[in-house]
C-alpha cells in the first residue's frame, strides 16, 4: 500500500491488527508505570525515576516488530513525568536537574507508549507513605478517581462531549475539589496524540470547543486532574519546560545555527511525537530551543502549578469505544482512600452504576479462564462502590 492510499484508508479499531497494537502499547504503558511506582521512593531523583521510565518504554517497544517487511515505528508516545504536590503536570526535568521526592509526596506520573503510531497514554496518583491516604489527599484523589469512572461511563457513542465536562465538574465538587482548568481530554488517531474532537475539563468563557458526539470506533485518553486549590494553574517560570512536540504544519528560516542545528535533530529523532529536552545535547538545546519556540516551530508542555500547599491528583486512561462497549486498556489500582465525603448525589450514583458494555442479544457463552489465569483487564467494569471512591479497574 503506498503512503497515498494509507492515508486514505484511516486505520481504526475496525482493523483486529489496530486494535492489538493499541492493547500492546497499553500493556507496556501499564508495566512502565508500575516500575515507575516502584522506583518511588523518599531522596529518589525524579529525573532518574522519568529516564527509567521512558528507557523501559524505548526497551520493551524495541523488542516488538522486530522481522517485519514495513519498519514500524515504536517507543515513547509521552516522556514520563513526575510531578509534585502543588505542581499540576509535565514536570519532567533535565539531567543536571538534583530534586528529590521526600516522604508525603503526591506524585502525579503521566507517561504513553505507542506501536505503530498507536498510542496508549496513562496517569496515576500515588501519595508517598505507608497505610491509607486520609483527609484532603484522599478527598482529592477520590475526586479525580471518581470522575473518571464517570468519565469511563458517559464517553460512548451517542453521547456528547459536553456532558462529560458538566458531569465531572459535579464529581469534583461532591469532594469539595476543582477540576483543574485548561485540561483537555483528547481523541487520538495513529500518529496523533491530540486530535480535533476534545473533552474540556472546565467550560467557560474563555475556552470554547466545537460540541462534538463520541462516537464507534474511536479513541480518547481521558485526562481528569482534580486540585484543592482554586484549579487555575499558573505558569511559574518558563525554563522549568522540558516537554516540546513538533509542530508540522508549520515552517520558517532559523537565524541560530544552534537552533537549526536543534530543530534538525528533532526532526529526525522526533518528527511527531511529544519529547523531552533530556534527549538532546543540554547546553545547546537550552539556546536552540527558545528560538523554534518563540517562531511556533514547536508547541510547549508548560509545567503549571496552583498555589502552595494546594494538593493536586491526575488520573489519565486510555478508552477505546468498541462496538460491545468502552474497553478502558490503561489504569493501576489506587492506594486505599479514606476520604472526608462521600458520594450521595442521586446523578453521580446514577452514572456510576452505569456498566461500561453494550450487551449482546442472545447471551453468548463466557469464555472460562485458564487456572491462575489473570481476570482480563478489558471485563465488564463494575458498577462503582461510592462509598469512598477507591474503586479502581486492577
Amino acid at each position: 500500500m503506498s503512503d497515498d492510499e494509507r492515508e486514505e484508508k484511516e486505520l481504526d479499531l475496525t482493523s483486529p491488527e489496530v486494535v492489538t497494537k493499541y492493547k500492546s502499547a497499553a500493556e507496556i504503558a501499564n508495566k512502565a508505570l508500575q516500575l515507575v511506582i516502584s522506583e518511588c521512593k523518599p531522596k529518589a531523583k525524579i529525573v532518574d525515576i522519568c529516564e527509567k521510565g521512558d528507557t523501559y518504554i524505548r526497551e520493551q517497544t524495541g523488542n516488538m516488530y522486530k522481522n517485519v517487511k514495513r519498519k514500524i515505528e515504536r517507543g515513547v508516545a509521552f516522556p514520563t513525568c513526575l510531578s509534585v504536590n502543588n505542581t499540576v503536570c509535565h514536570f519532567s526535568p533535565l539531567a543536571s536537574d538534583e530534586t528529590v521526592l521526600e516522604e508525603g509526596d503526591m506524585l502525579k506520573i503521566d507517561l504513553g507508549c505507542h506501536i505503530d503510531g498507536f498510542i496508549a497514554t496513562v496517569a496515576h496518583t500515588h501519595v508517598l507513605q505507608e497505610g491509607p491516604i486520609t483527609g484532603r489527599a484522599a478527598d482529592v484523589v477520590a475526586a479525580a478517581n471518581t470522575a473518571a469512572e464517570v468519565a469511563l461511563r458517559l464517553v460512548r457513542p451517542g453521547r456528547k462531549n459536553k456532558d462529560v465536562t458538566e458531569a465531572i465538574q459535579k464529581v469534583a465538587a461532591a469532594y469539595d475539589c476543582k477540576i483543574v482548568e485548561g485540561v483537555l481530554s483528547h481523541q487520538m488517531k495513529q500518529f496523533v496524540i491530540d486530535g480535533n474532537k476534545v473533552v474540556l475539563s472546565v467550560s467557560n468563557p474563555e475556552t470554547r470547543v466545537d460540541d462534538a458526539e463520541f462516537e464507534e470506533n474511536e479513541v480518547y485518553a481521558i485526562d481528569i486532574v482534580t486540585s484543592t486549590g482554586e484549579g487555575k494553574p499558573k505558569l511559574l517560570d518558563e525554563k522549568q519546560t522540558t516537554i516540546y512536540k513538533r509542530a508540522v504544519d508549520k515552517n520558517y528560516h532559523l537565524k541560530m545555527k544552534t537552533s537549526r542545528f536543534i530543530f534538525s535533530e528533532i526532526s529526525q529523532k522526533f518528527p511527531i511525537m511529544p519529547f523531552t529536552a533530556r534527549a538532546l545535547e543540554e547546553k545547546r538545546a537550552r539556546l536552540g530551543l527558545v528560538e523554534c519556540v518563540n517562531h511556533d516551530l514547536l508547541q510547549p508542555y508548560p509545567v503549571l502549578h496552583e498555589k502552595p500547599g494546594d494538593l493536586v491528583a491526575h488520573i489519565k486512561f486510555t478508552v477505546l469505544l468498541m462496538p460491545n462497549g468502552s474497553d478502558r486498556v490503561t489504569s493501576h489500582s489506587l492506594q486505599e482512600l479514606q476520604p472526608t465525603k462521600t458520594i450521595d448525589d442521586p446523578e453521580i450514583k446514577a452514572w456510576l452504576s452505569l456498566g461500561t458494555k453494550t450487551k449482546k442479544k442472545g447471551g453468548g457463552k463466557k469464555k472460562k479462564g485458564k487456572k491462575g489465569d489473570k481476570p482480563d483487564e478489558s471485563a465488564e467494569a463494575e458498577p462503582m462502590d461510592t462509598t469512598n471512591g477507591a474503586t479502581t479497574q486492577e
